[in-house]
């Protein structure tokens, strides 16, 4: 049996998103139709948009249904910027997952856009006077409510009042926060116009317990974005194509759940990741713990193992049927030291020594200590690893 600590990668279906997905196949008709068949469709689509609009704090008109984060992210930033100035820059905070880095890029690429870097702090925090700072002029800002890699939270209230305050369109990427973090998109908006503020914020559903594939951008009724994908004018114009009924239902019965759990398994995760953090300081004493060690996500343990390559730890833990992480999912595969942690101030060496551990509403006291008992073999032959690869000529 699995032993899995990379919740923040996906996370078990819940039986209520799969009872819901079946119950909605139950239901043949085009949400766009007419008839009786397709209104009845309809109807189970918008409550589903009323569920998620409940648990994200927004209007249901505002509530996007896409295929996922990326889809979300990607919608958001190069809409937004292709709805405004093309001559001003983009806020691009150090850190920020990869959807938007890359949508970001390709704006500069193909668009011309340009870039104002926000840095982080050492514990992997947007710093809010900085990022102030650079919002004057520019024709949209971005930043994770939550650092998907190493869980430090942001203070997106102070954030969003920034942008307001600037006249400047914000988006928020919610992923990683979804279902760990309350999320207030009309209290973070606050007193935000069509031209600035927070008008945007991404959500993905398989990150609570909904299918992969299923997702939300929460859009201001009154921001000017402009769609990516044409031929209907569905989900008031901003994303064309036949909505997907099934994924929306248990979507909003995933998130309703995780929502409802949400203060109990805090603090249960809170435990746990405190047994995580004992433990690995007590086998291996030159561990870091990395980003902040109080306001980050609850589930989240991000550490530093000197003289070991991620990888190799990966590869050696999976060998004993345990799964984790070096960084975000998107990247995996890739060989690459981790952005989030150069953006930290550290080395490439340190970069390329991290594994990220998260935990979830299926992750259990054994699953904690069964890591434990593994990790000091897995430290020592990945350090022998380490040290072997250094001494090759």
């Amino acid at each position: 049996m699995v032993v899995y600590l990379d919740h923040a990668a996906t996370t078990p279906l819940r039986p209520e998103a799969r009872d819901a997905w079946l119950a909605a196949h139950e239901t043949v008709g085009n949400a766009s139709s007419v008839h009786g068949a397709g209104q009845a469709a309809r109807r189970m689509l918008e409550d589903a948009r009323d569920g998620v609009a409940r648990a994200l704090g927004c209007e249901p008109i505002e509530v996007v249904f896409t295929s996922g984060g990326t889809e979300a992210v990607n919608l958001a930033v190069k809409g937004l910027w292709l709805a405004g100035d093309a001559a001003a820059p983009v806020v691009l905070p150090d850190g920020e997952h990869h959807a938007t880095l890359d949508a970001v890029a390709w704006l500069a690429s193909r668009w011309g856009a340009t870039v104002r870097s926000v840095p982080l702090d050492a514990l992997g925090r947007i710093d809010p006077g900085a990022f102030a700072a650079a919002l004057p002029g520019a024709a949209l800002a971005t930043a994770l409510v939550a650092n998907n890699e190493i869980g430090t939270r942001n203070d997106a209230g102070e954030l969003a009042r920034a942008a307001a305050d600037a006249g400047t369109p914000l988006h928020f990427d919610a992923v990683a926060a979804l279902g760990a973090v309350p999320l207030d998109f009309s209290g973070w908006r606050g007193a935000g116009s069509a031209s600035g503020g927070l008008v945007a914020m991404s959500v993905s559903g398989h990150k609570v317990g909904a299918p992969i594939g299923t997702g939300a951008l929460v859009v201001s009724r009154h921001a000017e974005l402009t769609p990516l994908a044409h031929g209907g004018g569905q989900q008031r114009g901003l994303r064309a194509g036949t909505p997907d009924v099934a994924g929306a239902a248990a979507f909003a019965a995933a998130l309703a759940a995780a929502e409802t759990e949400r203060p109990r398994e805090t603090a249960r995760l809170e435990a746990l990741r405190a047994r995580l953090i004992e433990g690995i300081r007590a086998a291996v004493p030159s561990a870091e713990i990395l980003g902040d060690l109080h306001d980050r996500l609850p589930g989240n343990v991000h550490v530093l193992f000197p003289g070991t390559i991620g990888e190799t730890l990966l590869f050696l833990f999976d060998t004993q049927g345990i799964a984790v992480s070096t960084g975000s999912a998107c990247q995996a595969g890739v060989a690459k030291p981790s952005h989030v942690v150069l953006a930290l101030g550290r080395s490439t060496e340190d970069a390329r020594s991290v594994l990220r551990l998260t935990l979830g509403r299926t992750s259990t006291a054994a699953d904690v200590d069964a890591f434990l008992a593994a990790l000091p073999e897995a430290h020592r032959r990945a350090r022998a690893a380490r040290a072997g690869h250094a001494a090759r000529p």
